[in-house]
């Protein structure tokens, strides 16, 4: 199915893979999937979430700058709050890489997350 002509959302580098191209047949439902993922599983199930995926992409917004907040912290503290738990000097920078790595993986979700809500706004006004 072509895209309809009141869709004028660009596919941004952003745009997760799995969710389909916007105006595609049944590409809501594979970004309601997706944006499921993304939040806590007690969240996932809730009807009204599920019925307005543009509140599902908010909460997957608010959880993911949550999670950025938090390993931000983690990586800025690791190396004062670390030694004091008797870990090795290399365990301590592997957890400062892979803290600093989770960071820019989750600023790319949100990205992507951004890139969807856009898109479903889009849809959503052009009904």
């Amino acid at each position: 199915m072509p895209m309809t002509p009141t869709m004028t959302t660009r596919i941004s580098p952003d745009w997760p893979c799995q969710v389909k191209i916007p105006g595609s047949y049944d590409w809501e439902r594979s970004a309601v999937k997706w944006l499921r993922e993304l939040v806590p599983t007690r969240y996932a199930g809730y009807p009204t979430l599920i019925r307005h995926p543009v509140l599902l992409a908010r909460h997957a917004t608010i959880q993911v700058q949550h999670e950025i907040r938090v390993a931000r912290t983690a990586l800025q503290t690791a190396r004062t709050d670390l030694p004091g738990l008797g870990l090795s000097e290399s365990v301590i920078e592997h957890t400062i890489r892979m803290y600093a790595a989770e960071v820019l993986q989750l600023q790319h979700i949100a990205r992507s997350i951004r890139s969807v809500t856009q898109a479903l706004v889009e849809a959503h006004a052009a009904r």
